[in-house]
């Protein structure tokens, strides 16, 4: 049986009070699932910005989408999270990744290390969450018991074993950081490389004792995905070709069967969500606020699906 569908809408901009509390309860009409908050300077403050989002909704969870593990430590980041589950009465899930923006920790004062030193990181906060969102005696407590779910996201297979080990959700970049471009630049990898990728994930997680195969398991790992772009058109294949600069490494049939483009109209990009979720195993896709709109079809067309 094919786990259901879940869609989260991450939400970027910040234009007043009103503004921020009216564009969650306009996500959580359109029917998603979860909203999402980033952790990149320049975007609202996650913690604060979730606390508002449950205020101003009733169903939805709220997820950061992801933390840069970087930006903090494991005590001061525990506070943080149990805090806003509590002020979200339990509807918190904790997204967590390696960071991957250098200017952002320049202009933080704060030190980028080379990618294993940024896993290192991430490995040490986590194991320091796991410790202290679980302790009885922390406080505040966690309303969620034993903690908020965990989203790991990532690419390597570092990640990958900690998310087969800790998360309750794995989420998958589908990208690299290219040899020779600036730090920060994301380059898609091909579908069948990440099927390699989701491949390694299971293997990991079989080593971990864990599954992601039924929905039935509370040990079963949910995955992922964070859709790029959302391009309604009478014509994919043109649409693609428009975009095969973005992408030279893939071909046009790789780009058309890539879960971070979704191309055509509601029906169709529902049937290639089907496909996705079929190939790969994703079930619950994310999307950028500028995609909210138009994402929004695809949603009531794979309604309780």
């Amino acid at each position: 049986m094919a786990r259901p569908f879940r869609f989260g809408v991450n939400l970027l901009t910040l234009e007043s009070a009103e503004a921020w509390r009216a564009k969650c309860r306009h996500a959580e009409q359109l029917g998603y699932d979860v909203l999402l908050a980033p952790d990149h300077l320049g975007n609202p403050a996650p913690f604060p910005a979730l606390a508002a989002a449950a205020e101003a909704t009733e169903r939805p969870r709220l997820g950061t989408f992801v933390l840069n593990a970087g930006f903090w430590n494991p005590a001061l980041l525990a506070r943080e999270v149990t805090t806003c589950d509590a002020l979200t009465d339990g509807r918190l899930e904790l997204g967590l990744g390696a960071g991957y923006v250098k200017a952002e920790h320049d202009s933080a004062g704060l030190p980028f290390g080379s990618p294993r030193e940024r896993v290192d990181h991430l490995v040490y906060t986590v194991a320091g969450l796991e410790r202290l969102l679980t302790d009885p005696e922390h406080r505040p407590r966690s309303t969620q018991s034993p903690r908020p779910p965990l989203l790991l996201g990532g690419n390597g297979d570092r990640l990958l074993r900690l998310a087969a080990r800790h998360a309750d959700i794995a989420a998958f970049t589908g990208a690299v950081q290219p040899v020779g471009k600036p730090q920060g630049t994301l380059q898609l990898i091909s579908p069948e490389a990440l099927e390699g990728r989701i491949a390694a994930f299971r293997r990991f997680a079989a080593e971990a004792g864990r599954t992601q195969e039924s929905d039935e398991s509370d040990e079963a790992i949910e995955l992922n995905y964070l859709i790029q772009m959302v391009g309604p058109t009478e014509d994919r294949r043109a649409k693609a070709r428009e975009l095969a600069p973005y992408a030279p490494d893939l071909t046009e049939d790789q780009l058309l069967e890539h879960p971070a483009l979704l191309l055509g109209d509601a029906k169709e990009m529902a049937e290639q969500l089907r496909a996705h979720r079929e190939r790969f195993g994703f079930s619950y896709f994310a999307v950028l606020e500028h995609n909210m709109e138009a994402f929004a079809p695809v949603i009531e067309e794979l309604h309780g699906s």
